[in-house]
């Protein structure tokens, strides 16, 4: 009998807050008041304005170019070209797949961090989308509705980000940070932030500050990391008849042992404290129905505010599989015993970035600028990482409204959209430092 556990690629990220730093703004809202009205920013607002029709093209372009996990290159090639003909002074694909876009800054207070070096803006989308290959993606249109998998989510991301360097581009707004437009790859499911996990690996060229678009709509900002770990559970045996060889242990009992155990103690784990979820997502194996079956599988899924709280109904969840590939072979009446393998698929790590973080008092009051009622929440998204190991970050909507996501009936209205990238960009310029333009 073996019972073999096998963890994620990535080594676990421990979770933190981002606090505020000692520097505030007096003032946020007078501060983006100031630069929403600066003629150059007020510029790159028209740009955005008069380039709507062809953002909507590049749009419905991007979303017909299938991007599903760990399949996001042929969406990202063209997007790569997008970001260079933008203007983009250097632009190349990384080893994990990530497209990255550098434009440098001019120097200047904002453009230097604070062990002197260039300070560096991370502002992205995901090329990915959680959607098989061969899956339809052609967008209809209804009315005034787009209708396409991976419309919203991120395909409308991914064409913010490109704007917003149109934008600055056209108008010579420039920046005294280095800005990064980047398409990251392995945001959905089993992709597990590896675009971003490369980004911002050990020894990587730092990134000092990250805005990522993910999402429509305008006020909603992720500040909080929600964590999740995510597992693949296979159970074996021979195998056999149903009649002939029964008495075997069966994979498919153990794996119904094991959901049973971790639902009981799990229940009890989610019903108080900091809000917890799991959930068995997919289950498969065996050849027909009258066969034990050789193999039997699940994915499970499990999220939490705190980090504690997932370490214990991870812990509880390791029990329950032990324990039913224990109680299963205990029944055998005749062959070998079976085995587990458990395969950690997915960590993501929690974090936060304090409520009264320049950041985040700034993006505020960017939503505030745009008459959107801003939202502090949590979620998992690829600000994750850079939250979890201390650096500013935060995810904002790219406008327009939209629903369905990760369904095949996604869909997305062009109403305002165009508030939601230039809120990007009034953020943008907050944190990267308006400079003066180069005669």
């Amino acid at each position: 009998m073996t019972h073999r556990i096998r963890t994620a690629r990535s080594a676990p990220l421990v979770a933190l807050v981002v606090s505020s730093s000692p520097v505030i703004a007096q003032d946020p809202a007078a501060d983006v008041r100031a630069l929403a009205e600066h003629p150059t920013v007020v510029s790159a607002f028209e740009t955005i304005e008069a380039m709507d029709e062809q953002t909507i093209a590049d749009l419905i372009e991007l979303t017909q170019i299938p991007a599903p996990p760990f399949g996001e290159e042929a969406r990202g090639l063209v997007y790569a070209e997008w970001l260079r003909e933008a203007g983009a002074d250097s632009v190349w694909i990384d080893d994990e797949g990530n497209v990255i876009a550098l434009r440098r800054g001019r120097g200047g207070p904002q453009g230097e961090a604070s062990d002197g070096e260039r300070r560096v803006i991370g502002y992205s989308g995901h090329l990915d989308t959680v959607f098989p290959a061969d899956l339809d993606v052609t967008v209809q249109q209804r009315g005034d509705t787009l209708f396409a998998p991976g419309i919203g989510d991120d395909t409308r991301g991914l064409v913010a980000v490109l704007a917003v360097l149109r934008a600055l581009e056209r108008s010579n707004l420039e920046t005294q940070a280095d800005v990064l437009f980047i398409g990251t790859v392995g945001e959905e499911g089993v992709g597990d932030l590896r675009g971003m996990k490369h980004l911002f690996r050990d020894g990587a060229d730092p990134i000092h500050t990250w805005i990522d678009i993910d999402g429509t709509g305008l006020g909603r900002i992720v500040n909080k990391g929600l964590g999740s770990h995510r597992f693949r559970v296979t159970f074996r045996g021979p195998g056999g008849h149903s009649w002939g060889a029964f008495g075997l242990a069966s994979p498919a009992h153990a794996l119904g042992r094991a959901i049973r155990h971790f639902q009981d103690v799990a229940d009890t784990l989610t019903r108080s404290g900091p809000r917890t979820s799991y959930n068995v997502g997919r289950i498969g194996g065996g050849t027909s129905v009258n066969s034990i079956p050789f193999e039997a599988w699940m994915e499970v899924d499990m999220r939490s505010e705190s980090e504690e709280s997932l370490e214990r109904i991870d812990a509880a969840f390791r029990a329950a599989v032990a324990r039913a590939l224990e109680e299963e072979n205990a029944l055998r009446r005749d062959g070998p015993a079976i085995d587990v393998e458990v395969d950690q698929i997915g960590d993501r790590p929690s974090g936060e970035v304090a409520d009264d973080h320049p950041l985040v008092l700034r993006a505020e009051a960017v939503m505030r600028q745009f008459r959107a009622v801003p939202a502090l929440v949590r979620s998992s998204t690829d600000s994750n990482i850079p939250i979890a190991l201390g650096i500013p970050a935060v995810t904002i909507g790219s406008g327009g409204i939209g629903g369905g996501a990760h369904s095949p009936d996604e869909w997305w209205i062009n109403r305002d959209g165009h508030l939601g990238i230039q809120a990007g960009l009034l953020l943008l310029v907050t944190e990267a430092g308006l400079a003066e333009p180069v005669p």
